[in-house]
């Protein structure tokens, strides 16, 4: 059977561009909650384009140290599979949201170097997901999005026992290579299928999903080939 990696169109917010991620096939579309991001949707346009997505892909909703009562207004008013936190969120404000809401929890980890995968060990008992992201530059304002990437070789052979999603500067071009070095399989893209800051493209959303596709199943094979050679 083949491997089939996870692919997720994130930042979405037209119709438009929510129908060409779910007719290439994308597994997850996400919605932004983060008012200084280009891509910032209101409750009312994320409530009907979750409406549009629902039973179609799994619909994340992406928040950025956000308090309790944000969290709530959204998750009542979307409905989502999965919250991800993008922010600084501790391990235990990732336990307290996941026991309050009963939905699939996503954190963001922004890596530069192997150094940082340290800090995912404390999250793992709480967290359904882990995504590694490229760090921030400095001097930004988003925590994601920002069009750079990481050394995905140092993702290779990494098992924290949960899954695992990889983002950070990945387009059509790149994911294949991102997927074949780091071994990840899961992947997410936002600013690499804009054809301007928050502006979705129809056709690079297309392409990076069928190129994420092309590259997963050869990923697998050769992390079933180290399994047996091991």
């Amino acid at each position: 059977m083949e491997a089939r990696g996870l692919v997720k169109i994130c930042g979405l917010s037209t119709e438009e561009t929510l129908d060409a991620a779910l007719a290439a096939g994308a597994d997850m579309i996400g919605l932004v909650f983060f008012e200084k991001s280009p891509r910032n949707v209101s409750l009312d346009r994320a409530r009907r384009l979750a409406g549009r997505a629902r039973g179609r892909a799994e619909i994340v909703v992406l928040t950025v140290d956000a308090d309790d009562a944000l969290v709530e207004a959204i998750v009542s008013a979307v409905r989502p599979d999965w919250l991800q936190l993008h922010g600084h969120e501790s391990p235990g404000r990732c336990a307290g949201l996941k026991a309050r809401h009963g939905i699939g929890l996503m954190k963001a980890l922004g890596v530069s170097s192997a150094g940082d995968l340290a800090a995912a060990a404390p999250y793992v008992p709480h967290v359904d997901r882990l995504l590694f992201d490229a760090r921030p530059p400095k001097g930004a304002e988003l925590p994601g999005g920002n069009g750079v990437s990481f050394d995905w070789r140092i993702l290779k052979g990494l098992d924290l026992g949960v899954p695992l999603m990889l983002s950070g500067g990945l387009d059509a071009l790149s994911v294949g290579e991102a997927i074949r070095i780091g071994g990840v399989r899961d992947v997410d893209v936002s600013s690499g299928v804009e054809s301007a800051r928050g502006v979705k493209d129809v056709e690079l959303i297309r392409a990076f999903v069928a190129a994420a596709r092309r590259a997963a199943p050869a990923a697998g094979e050769a992390i079933a080939e180290q399994g047996r050679n091991a």
